[in-house]
């Protein structure tokens, strides 16, 4: 199963529709999820209102795949985002992946700074909150940085990233060449 993950939406409708418009017709056929990780609907107070903001549009875009849409809660996400979605969000979540242990969170309390205790060598953490995509190795975990999809930090361009098999691929929304990729052992 092809996992397509992104985090930092915070309610920008061309984004959230551009990436949807690329991954669209796998996420109807059952190919692939999209882990969407955290900061969904709202900008929060630092950022501002971003260009493109419609949250209520990106609600409906990832409504209309919930079935294949896992969420993790983010800083700025609220009861309200849960109620407008029809898809759950959760803590945090895992998974075995390659025999590894892929962990999905937000960032703000996970992440290379702030590292996982029960994670081993080769195991994966993705997250966001940073808006910016980066890859760090920490005592053998991989900690990924998806960066943001609608909000960027000064002079990033919009990324998500995609696990398939043993692949990660971090990948500019626009095209290009990928940011970072590596792959499981």
């Amino acid at each position: 199963m092809k996992l397509y993950i992104c985090s930092d939406i915070h309610g920008v409708a061309p984004a959230t529709k551009q990436l949807l418009d690329k991954i669209g017709q796998e996420l109807n056929a059952g190919t692939a999820k999209l882990v969407l990780l955290g900061d969904v609907y709202n900008p929060g107070p630092r950022n501002g209102i971003p260009d493109g903001y419609a949250p209520m549009e990106v609600a409906e875009l990832l409504n209309g795949y919930k079935d294949n849409v896992i969420a993790i809660k983010g800083n700025c996400d609220s009861e309200i985002d849960e109620e407008i979605s029809q898809f759950k969000f959760y803590a945090s979540a895992t998974a075995e992946i390659a025999d590894h242990t892929v962990m999905f969170t937000h960032g703000h309390k996970c992440n290379a700074d702030a590292p996982a205790k029960e994670l081993k060598g080769g195991d994966i953490v993705f997250f966001g909150h940073f808006h910016k995509p980066a890859h760090r190795m920490v005592e053998g975990v991989h900690y990924v940085c998806v960066g943001g999809l609608g909000v960027c930090a000064p002079q990033t361009e919009r990324c998500y990233a995609v696990l398939e098999d043993k692949s990660v691929e971090v990948r500019p929304l626009d095209g290009g060449a990928p940011r970072y990729s590596f792959n499981l052992e």
